[in-house]
């Protein structure tokens, strides 16, 4: 019973459940970190020793060979012999290696931002359209990003394209031209997902620009100004109904006062005096012509 149950915990950290935030940072270290340096046997711990003892011998012109100094924003991954030291990553400031047995790699801790290339795609409703972007991302755990991958800028750069093209090759024009936001944080929670076991952090994508086809452009040119032409016809006949409708509701008004019309004569002819022009018409009442055709 009592070995059923120290092997239980032993099996526990290798299920297929995801752990995430700094427990699984952590796990996945350790798993960088199969082999310490406590296992690299006989010979190593004699080339080790030959090592401390040459050093010795040589002080203190040794010295500024087993000092190394990291910045602020950096962080050393150290190999004795091969293997990761213990403990992980070094720094900032001081610290020390070996001038045989060990080597050092700096990794960089600040965030790195690089623009993806215009990629060619073909969206859901077969329209070609170039888009680019634009990633920041930086190194979380140093141990990861040296001991798990090659080259961690490359390989985050080339799935940042092969990520745009996925993501946007399900999407239709008016979706990539409307919601760039929800296409830029989908893609951010795909990179992030990939480049966890890589030690990499994505904090931020950006869409920056969709080109469109010169035939394209000028089609939606074409539509969109038929459409404004549509409603601005639309808006002028709203404003001819409108006024048309005014005018019959002031002609009553007048209708029921004869000398209204007089009075709306005189303001006519003061709004032309005020105007500066040579010519005035008057307009005279039809009821005085009717009195000369009689004669």
């Amino acid at each position: 019973m009592d070995t059923d149950s120290e092997a239980a915990p032993m099996q526990a950290p290798r299920g297929k459940g995801r752990v995430s935030g700094p427990g699984r940072h952590d796990m996945l270290d350790g798993e960088a970190l199969e082999n310490p340096d406590t296992d690299i046997g006989f010979c190593g711990w004699l080339l080790v020793g030959f090592s401390l003892l040459l050093m010795l011998l040589t002080l203190p012109i040794s010295i500024w060979m087993c000092i190394k100094i990291v910045k602020e924003y950096e962080r050393a991954i150290i190999f004795r012999l091969g293997r990761i030291l213990r403990g992980g990553a070094k720094g900032p400031g001081l610290f020390f290696i070996l001038p045989c047995t060990d080597s050092f790699i700096n990794v960089d801790m600040r965030t790195i931002t690089f623009d993806i290339p215009p990629q060619e795609v073909l969206t859901k409703d077969s329209v070609t359209v170039s888009v680019d972007g634009v990633v920041y991302y930086r190194v979380q755990n140093a141990t990861l990003a040296v001991a798990n991958i090659t080259n961690a800028d490359a390989a985050t750069r080339l799935l940042a394209q092969t990520t745009l093209r996925n993501v946007l090759g399900t999407k239709n024009l008016a979706e990539i031209l409307s919601d760039r936001e929800e296409i830029a944080h989908s893609m951010q929670a795909t990179l992030d997902d990939a480049t966890d076991d890589w030690g990499i952090k994505v904090e931020r994508v950006e869409i920056k620009d969709v080109k469109l086809p010169q035939q394209l452009q000028r089609a939606m040119a074409a539509e969109a100004e038929a459409s404004r032409e549509a409603r601005a016809k639309v808006i002028a006949a709203e404003g001819e109904m409108n006024a048309s409708r005014a005018l019959k509701e002031a002609s009553l008004v007048i209708a029921e006062s004869p000398s209204g019309l007089q009075l709306r004569y005189l303001q006519t002819l003061s709004t032309i005096a005020a105007e500066k022009n040579s010519t005035i018409i008057f307009p005279l009442p039809m009821e005085m012509m009717q009195a000369f055709m009689k004669r």
